[in-house]
């Protein structure tokens, strides 16, 4: 989910039905129940979701449908920004907010300093007992300043690199990923093996440059902010730009700006070669690029792992079905839906206890040249110390790379495009 932006379409509503219990080994064909709230209705129930890109909702509603029968979800698909502005409006008037919103990482830190505007989670029943099934820093991400829980995780964005194998095997360079992933243990030789690119194909290598800043900057110990709001933009920052800066000089980037038309393209078209693969990415990819099934692979990404994106489900306290809502995102976030959401999609899952599920770590993508998908993401996972996102660090990123990208358009150089960009995540902090 990247941060994680809209990277898919909301999709047609599936019909997985009881495909959930064969994929859990569960041995029967009733869908697997969680513990429900007493007071939840039986009565017929609308429950209005809100999130941006591919969360699995699509594929498992069916399955819902069949441990409660009186409760339709209603998917309102948006944008990144706009979904979170719009719940921000929400919950500053005390009305119109969904009765369960997605946040995304990049966010959770300004709302769990609002706390009081959502479900404590630990209260409803089991809900306090849910830590035990989460990464330790995932379940202290969404808890509010009192211990409040407001949000139930559902994946992190272990990162990769997918690429085009057939692409790569035109300009002279191995499809092994194995030996791609050799090619570039740093960002520096990623760029080299970028020029490499281009002066064999004379194509394009990355998709845009905007879209490097984030997993290299993911991968520093500090961000855009300490752990005490402060805002610093070095090293964390400064080294992503550096680094990435350098791409845009050697021209490896097609400046396919995320989520449009020509991007999209781009997947099947060989407008790029290679892209930052979080787990959530396969999803996209997959959508947008039907007939490109097996011409990818997936690698290790360079400088190592780092989180990229990862998101939560809350419950604003206005809804008007509180308990049927936290049935559903007890139900939806258990390790066992989990893992039909990485299978159906490729979301990693914040319920580590998935990852040790032989069903997972046997698990391979056809579409990925028959990649081990669930063993190369738990890997980028182990020992992560994701950074500290502050209260206005969605609204900093945002500001900074519309900075880079007008480097990217050749509207300023990348020295003093580091200076504006400064300068406005400076304003984008204080306001």
């Amino acid at each position: 989910m990247s941060s994680r932006k809209r990277w898919i379409r909301a999709a047609a509503v599936g019909a997985v039905g009881a495909v959930l219990l064969a994929a859990c080994g569960s041995g029967d064909d009733d869908p697997k129940t969680t513990p429900t709230s007493s007071s939840a209705s039986t009565e017929p129930v609308t429950l209005k979701v809100a999130f941006w890109g591919e969360f699995g909702f699509e594929q498992l509603q069916a399955a819902y449908k069949k441990v409660k029968p009186n409760v339709t979800l209603q998917l309102a698909a948006g944008e990144y920004d706009p979904t979170n502005k719009d719940l921000q409006k929400y919950l500053i008037a005390n009305s119109g907010a969904p009765d369960i919103n997605a946040i995304d990482e990049g966010y959770i830190v300004q709302y769990r300093n609002q706390a009081d505007k959502f479900v404590d989670l630990k209260k409803m029943p089991g809900g306090a007992d849910r830590e035990t099934d989460y990464l330790d820093w995932k379940w202290k991400l969404s808890l509010g300043p009192n211990g409040e829980q407001i949000g139930f995780g559902t994946d992190i964005g272990g990162q990769a690199m997918c690429y085009r194998t057939d692409l790569f095997k035109a300009a002279g360079l191995p499809i092994d990923r194995d030996q791609v992933s050799a090619l570039w243990p740093t960002w520096e030789k990623f760029t080299e093996v970028g020029k490499q690119y281009v002066a064999k194909t004379k194509k394009k290598f990355i998709d845009n440059a905007v879209n490097a800043y984030n997993p290299v900057l993911a991968q520093q110990p500090v961000g855009y902010f300490t752990d005490k709001e402060e805002l610093q933009m070095e090293p964390g920052p400064k080294l992503a730009w550096d680094t990435v800066t350098p791409m845009i000089e050697a021209g490896l980037s097609a400046n396919l700006a995320a989520f449009s038309t020509s991007w999209d393209a781009g997947f099947t078209n060989g407008s790029f070669a290679v892209l930052a693969c979080p787990a959530w990415m396969l999803g996209h990819i997959q959508d947008a690029a039907p007939t490109t099934s097996g011409k990818w692979d997936i690698a290790q990404i360079p400088g190592g792992g780092g989180n990229w994106g990862g998101s939560f489900l809350t419950i604003p306290a206005q809804s008007k079905h509180i308990n049927e809502a936290y049935d559903f995102i007890n139900w939806f976030t258990q390790p066992e839906q989990m893992l039909e959401v990485f299978k159906q999609i490729g979301n990693l899952p914040s319920t580590p206890s998935v990852w040790e599920d032989a069903a997972f770590k046997s698990f391979t993508k056809a579409f990925f040249s028959n990649a081990p998908t669930g063993v190369i993401f738990s890997k980028t996972a182990e020992g992560l110390k994701p950074q500290y996102l502050g209260k206005k660090n969605g609204d900093v990123r945002v500001e900074v790379e519309k900075v880079l990208q007008q480097v990217q358009e050749g509207k300023t150089d990348a020295k003093a495009g580091w200076t504006a960009a400064v300068k406005a995540a400076e304003t984008a902090a204080q306001d």
